[in-house]
């Protein structure tokens, strides 16, 4: 499934292409890819066509676009009241195509926009497995006052969706102080903590081994026991991870996830723990020690860490 830095490379594409565009059409090719859209499809149409795209906003893995309508031809100036939300789900796609482009296989719906010089007219979304969708949602006021996530124009409201989840590492309004405080206050471990978007939005678990390699902890530490200079090493290298996945395009295992001109990610290919069990540790090795990377299941998944420098707590129950 697409963590962080995907949804960004995501959002960052459609902002270039969408953003002060107005839909002109809708076609729904798959009904089950709007299932979330409780009031069907015509109210689905309805709501979006004619409206102008205001912004494409991220928080965590959550991905809306705000939406202002078109009154007797003038935007309304008023903040926007709903947004077109997009859940990727394991295999969803945005692509931005011209409509001479053949429809993609697994093409659900598409969303004509009004003509720009240079720019696709069409924003297509592609789900081959059918897990993630499309739906019109209200936006709310934040908690906090702050943006509702990371976009080109930071307003205070956020996807209704999205309300409850905590701010993500790379949001400019993140808090380490808050961060630090709901970990402590839980009895569990570290990397549960870092996959409950409660705590901490957007780190999966390809980030979460990534991040607690480089900084050293292992995933079984109990968050109680978490010192603040070990919290704030592993906000940092989350960060770090994620920004180099950013900077390679995310990180694509298969052709399910692109951006959306279609690119696969690298970022795979600097992975240093996700997925390299039976290899050896790179950092390990530069130090010139022999260690191997070990796989251990973890609720229902998998965790990849190093025996040497990510050793296991004594006390570690998780």
């Amino acid at each position: 499934m697409p963590e962080l830095p995907e949804v960004e490379v995501v959002r960052r594409g459609l902002a270039r292409w969408v953003r002060g565009r107005t839909i002109t059409a809708v076609d729904v090719l798959d009904a089950r890819s709007i299932r979330r859209h409780g009031l069907g499809t015509e109210d689905f149409i309805g709501n979006l066509e004619h409206a102008t795209v205001m912004d494409v906003v991220r928080r965590g893995k959550f991905l809306w676009m705000p939406l202002a309508m078109d009154t007797l031809g003038s935007v309304d100036s008023t903040l926007p009241k709903v947004a077109l939300m997009a859940h990727l789900g394991m295999s969803g796609q945005l692509l931005m195509q011209d409509p001479h482009v053949p429809d993609e296989k697994h093409l659900k719906v598409r969303i004509c926009l009004s003509p720009v010089d240079g720019m696709p007219e069409q924003l297509r979304f592609v789900d081959q497995r059918i897990f993630g969708g499309l739906f019109v949602t209200s936006l709310v006021p934040t908690s906090d006052g702050g943006p509702g996530g990371l976009g080109e124009t930071p307003l205070p409201e956020i996807a209704e969706e999205a309300s409850h989840i905590a701010r993500d590492p790379l949001d400019p309004c993140f808090s380490f102080d808050t961060f630090y405080r709901k970990v402590k206050s839980r009895k569990t471990g570290l990397k549960r903590a870092l996959l409950d978007q409660s705590v901490i939005s957007g780190i999966g678990n390809i980030y979460a081994d990534e991040a607690l390699w480089r900084a050293r902890l292992h995933y079984a530490r109990p968050t109680d026991t978490l010192r603040r200079r070990d919290a704030a090493r592993l906000v940092q290298a989350a960060q770090e991870v994620m920004n180099a996945a950013l900077a390679a395009g995310g990180t694509s295992f298969d052709s399910l996830y692109v951006n959306v001109n279609g690119d696969s990610g690298y970022f795979a290919r600097s992975l240093n723990a996700y997925g390299r069990a039976g290899e050896l540790c790179s950092r390990c090795e530069a130090a010139g020690l022999q260690s191997i990377i070990k796989r251990e299941q973890f609720m229902n998944r998998s965790s990849y860490t190093c025996p040497v420098c990510q050793p296991r707590p004594r006390n570690g129950r998780w």
